[in-house]
């Protein structure tokens, strides 16, 4: 028999709360942030607003389904199933952080702040809830197909992140490594730089843009969030008698992957901006990134 639909809540602790548990009462966190030069009646309101949006999306989940609710803290202690409905409620950056636990499973983002958010990820009001979530496994359902890129070392250790992968030195230090592209006769080249970011169209948005912007967009175009096509960068690589500058920027196509050799005792690849989730990789190391085979189904 199969399961009924599960809807799994994701949202993260708001910075009031956050703010109370330090500071230990209303009060304290008050006279904190005043300090500051800040009104907590900002912080309290939003959180309020968050709060109200959790309740009303909770109530329109179909009562025959099953439901849970996930912190962001929690997602890689937590186990999806086939049958999830992941409905993320909070930022844009919420849905990026849960897209690396997925697979197939349709996410439906809900905007609890419409303004502060660009709301590139999270397309809807809480009220759309009411009429989104039964239907969003009904036939014809509207979905975007949002391109992922992966990680994969030499010892079998993988990483997914829907914006972009950064590999380099732990605290953006030099990192030395050697720099090739598959199909290019193994011709690899020695760098010394700050890391190499490797995005999607989603995350040309954000951290991947400002480096296209930064160098004048290099000749490249920026892919659309679904369009199967990354770029990567090398961030301020630095020319010697032993490492070069010839490769600094370029695409990759679906087939097509960067490969990454470690010449440093220690280098990490993390995805999104969790380095706290980074995948270590030392000496000989060889990491190969691309195009992910699995892609994120976002309602609407």
């Amino acid at each position: 028999m199969s399961l009924a639909p599960r809807a799994v809540l994701v949202h993260r602790t708001t910075e009031y709360k956050e703010l109370v548990a330090r500071h230990g009462t209303h009060g304290q966190a008050a006279f904190f942030l005043a300090s500051r030069g800040r009104d907590i009646e900002e912080v309290a309101e939003r959180h309020r607003r968050t709060r109200r949006a959790l309740a009303e999306v909770t109530a329109a989940i179909p009562l025959t389904w099953r439901q849970t609710s996930l912190e962001r803290a929690d997602l890689d202690r937590f186990l999806f199933g086939p049958e999830d409905v992941v409905v993320v409620v909070g930022q844009d950056g919420l849905v990026a952080n849960v897209a690396k636990y997925l697979a197939g499973q349709p996410v439906v983002g809900i905007d609890t702040d419409p303004g502060r958010n660009p709301g590139v990820l999270v397309r809807h009001r809480p009220r759309d809830a009411a009429v989104l979530l039964p239907s969003v496994l009904a036939a014809g359902t509207g979905m975007s197909e949002l391109t992922m890129v992966e990680a994969v070392a030499d010892d079998t250790q993988r990483l997914v992140a829907l914006n972009e992968i950064y590999l380099g030195a732990a605290g953006h230090q030099t990192a030395r490594y050697r720099l090739g592209l598959d199909g290019d006769g193994g011709v690899a080249e020695a760098q010394a730089s700050s890391g190499v970011l490797v995005g999607t169209g989603t995350g040309a948005t954000g951290w991947i843009r400002s480096v296209w912007q930064e160098r004048g967009g290099d000749g490249l175009d920026l892919p659309a969030p679904s369009e199967r096509r990354l770029l990567w960068f090398v961030r301020e690589a630095w020319p010697s008698p032993a490492t070069g500058t010839s490769l600094v920027a370029g695409e990759l196509s679906a087939t097509h992957r960067l490969s990454l050799t470690v010449e440093s005792e220690r280098l990490i690849a993390f995805g999104d901006g969790i380095e706290s989730d980074a995948v270590e990789l030392t000496w000989g190391q060889r990491v190969t990134v691309g195009v992910c085979e699995e892609r994120l189904r976002l309602v609407g």
